[in-house]
């Protein structure tokens, strides 16, 4: 099993827009980090994790030609508004492609993208549109979707609930200001946990890095990368900066997982 994480930035991504700091200016590709988003893959089995305004770029710059699924860690900007992209997989497929997330999160997807999730609404004869089925979670019940056992956990984001999800011995875990200690028993045994890590200081909706850090350690995966990283710390700085076990990720860096 691969995940590939297709973007590693915050909201604003890296370089930022008008900003002339060392990491928006540097040389690094490790440096370039567009909204966050990854692929699961095994084989020719494909699920996307959200759909950042990048996505076209991403999925063509990691060869993405087919996906069984997607699924919404939550509906925030930075990562639903490149949702239009999934046209390319639904018209190629000839199919909607199942869309999972809380029901929250769906139901705020579907009022924003009423025509995506609107499957009597057709398409003008010679366009087209991407369809999505919403499949909603319900939090601690996993989900068997394309041949992967996905569990679906509940995080703080600020006054909003996230959805992270372990899938066998990997956990993608992004924007969430606290592991809940339920959370983290089912995070337990990970060979890869991938977890967002904002600012060296406190941030309200956030983990910090310090923040990050010591809850990696305190769920023990074998390795772990952080993501949903901003301009402020360059990534071989930050790299330098971390315990053993714990790395920063970067756009296209892929994991390989045996899942034996």
């Amino acid at each position: 099993m691969r995940l590939t994480l297709l973007g590693t930035g915050t909201s604003f991504g890296v370089p930022q827009i008008g900003c002339h700091c060392r990491t928006c200016t540097s040389t690094d590709p490790k440096d370039r980090r567009g909204r966050t988003a990854a692929l699961l893959a095994d084989g020719e089995r494909r699920i996307l994790i959200d759909t950042p305004p990048e996505l076209r770029l991403q999925l063509v710059g990691a060869g993405i030609d087919r996906l069984d699924a997607v699924l919404f860690t939550h509906a925030h900007a930075d990562h639903v508004h490149g949702i239009d992209d999934l046209r390319a997989f639904t018209v190629k497929q000839q199919a909607p492609l199942e869309a999972y997330g809380s029901r929250e999160t769906l139901a705020e997807l579907g009022a924003k993208f009423p025509y995506i999730f609107d499957l009597e609404s057709k398409a003008p004869v010679g366009t087209s549109k991407p369809e999505l089925v919403a499949r909603p979670f319900t939090p601690g019940v996993p989900v068997r979707i394309a041949g992967f056992d996905v569990e679906p956990l509940a995080f703080p984001h600020g006054r909003q609930q996230v959805l992270g999800f372990r899938i066998g011995r990997v956990a993608y875990v992004t924007d969430v200001k606290e592991i809940p200690e339920e959370a983290r028993q089912r995070l337990r045994g990970l060979d890869v946990l991938v977890l967002s890590a904002l600012l060296s200081r406190p941030h309200p909706l956030h983990l910090s890095i310090p923040e990050a850090v010591a809850a990696a350690q305190a769920i023990g995966a074998r390795r772990t990368y952080f993501t949903h990283l901003t301009h402020e710390t360059p990534h071989a700085e930050l790299a330098a900066s971390l315990p053993a076990g714990i790395a920063p990720a970067y756009d296209g860096l892929f994991i390989d997982v045996d899942e034996s």
